[in-house]
C-alpha cells in the first residue's frame, strides 16, 4: 500500500484538535489539498476514520483503534530519521527532557549548561510533570528522559528505566518571626501543634510529608493544599502555617534571604529521592543517550549543586 507520509501526518493532527483549516494554514498545501488527502487515505485503510461532529472532524470508532499505532508509525518514523542526521552528525540532535518543576531552579539547568558546555549544536525540549504517582511516565510518552521524584517500579512501569541519581535534604520552613525560626535543627514533634501548608495529598512530597508527620506522632493540620511549592512557600512567608520542602540549593532564588526561614530537620528519613527514568522499550537516540550518560555521570561525581548553607 503506497501510503503518503503527510497524509498521515495530517490525519494525526486532525485526531489531535487541529482544524482542517488549521493544517492548511501550517503546511503548504489547501484546505481542499488536505481534504483530499485525508479521503484517499480512508479510502486505502477501507473504512472512515473521521466523522463531523459540527465545525469539527472526530475519530470515528475505526479511527480511534487506528490512532495508537498511527502514532506509534510516525514516532518511529521520526526517530529513524532523527537517527540518520545523528548518525551524519553525532553532536546534533534534541532531547525531550520531562521533569518536575522544582528541580526546574537548580537540578535542571546545572545539568542543561554543564551538558550543553560540551555538545552545543544539542537542543532540549523541556516540558514540566508533576510528582504524582498515577502520572504516566516520560511525559505519557512524548519525552525521552524525566527527571523526578517519581519511582516507577511496579509492574505496569516494566517499560522505563529508573536510576536514582541525588538524595534531596527536605527543610522545615518557618516565617521570619517564628518564635523556632531561630534554632539551627528541629524535631517535627516541635511544630506538631502548628497550622500546614502542603500540596495536594496525591504529590509525592505530600506523601513524605505525612509519613514523616506519623512517624513523629501526629497528623499534620494542613489548611492549604496547593498545586506548586511557589504558593506553599509564599504562605508560609505570610505567617500562615509552616510547611516541609525540599532544601534551597545555592543559586536558586530561594536561598536569597527573605521571609522564609529554612531550618535543618533532626528525624530521620527526611530526604527525597530524585530519579532519572528513561524509555526500556525503545533505544536512545545519540543526543539522548549522551544527556542520559551524563546526568548519571555528574550524579555519580558529586557535581550537583549543594544545598545552601
Amino acid at each position: 500500500m503506497d501510503v503518503d507520509t503527510e497524509a498521515l501526518r495530517w490525519l494525526q493532527q486532525v485526531a489531535d484538535g487541529t482544524t482542517v483549516t488549521e493544517v492548511s494554514e501550517l503546511e503548504p498545501v489547501t484546505q481542499s489539498g488536505v481534504s483530499r488527502a485525508l479521503a484517499r487515505l480512508e479510502g486505502q485503510i477501507g473504512t472512515p476514520l473521521l466523522r463531523r461532529s459540527g465545525r469539527t472532524l472526530r475519530m470515528t470508532h475505526a479511527g480511534a483503534v487506528f490512532k495508537p499505532h498511527l502514532d506509534a508509525l510516525l514516532h518511529h518514523l521520526d526517530d529513524g530519521i532523527a537517527a540518520v542526521n545523528q548518525l551524519i552528525d553525532p553532536d546534533t540532535g534534541t532531547v525531550a527532557l520531562a521533569f518536575q518543576p522544582s528541580l526546574g531552579t537548580w537540578l535542571v539547568p546545572d545539568l542543561a549548561r554543564s551538558f550543553r558546555a560540551a555538545h552545543p549544536g544539542i537542543r532540549f525540549q523541556l516540558t514540566q510533570v508533576r510528582d504524582e504517582h498515577d502520572s504516566a511516565a516520560l511525559d505519557g510518552g512524548h519525552a525521552d528522559l524525566e527527571l523526578g521524584t517519581r519511582r516507577f517500579d511496579s509492574p505496569q512501569d516494566a517499560g522505563v528505566h529508573t536510576r536514582l541519581i541525588a538524595l534531596e535534604p527536605l527543610r522545615l520552613a518557618l516565617p521570619r518571626e517564628h518564635p523556632l525560626a531561630g534554632r539551627p535543627r528541629l524535631r517535627l514533634a516541635d511544630v506538631a501543634g502548628e497550622p500546614f501548608i502542603s500540596l495536594r495529598p496525591a504529590s509525592a512530597l505530600r506523601r513524605l510529608t505525612d509519613e514523616l508527620c506519623e512517624r513523629a506522632g501526629f497528623r499534620p493540620d494542613v489548611i492549604f493544599e496547593g498545586d506548586d511549592l511557589s504558593n506553599v512557600r509564599g504562605f508560609v512567608a505570610a505567617d500562615l502555617g509552616v510547611a516541609i520542602v525540599p532544601a534551597p540549593r545555592a543559586g536558586s532564588p530561594e536561598a536569597v534571604p527573605g521571609p522564609v526561614t529554612y531550618i535543618e530537620i533532626a528525624d530521620p528519613g527526611a530526604v527525597r529521592e530524585i530519579y532519572l527514568t528513561w524509555s526500556a522499550e525503545r533505544r536512545l537516540l545519540p543526543a539522548t543517550d549522551l544527556f542520559r550518560r551524563h546526568v548519571i555521570r555528574r550524579a555519580a561525581t558529586g557535581r550537583l549543586p549543594a544545598v545552601s548553607q
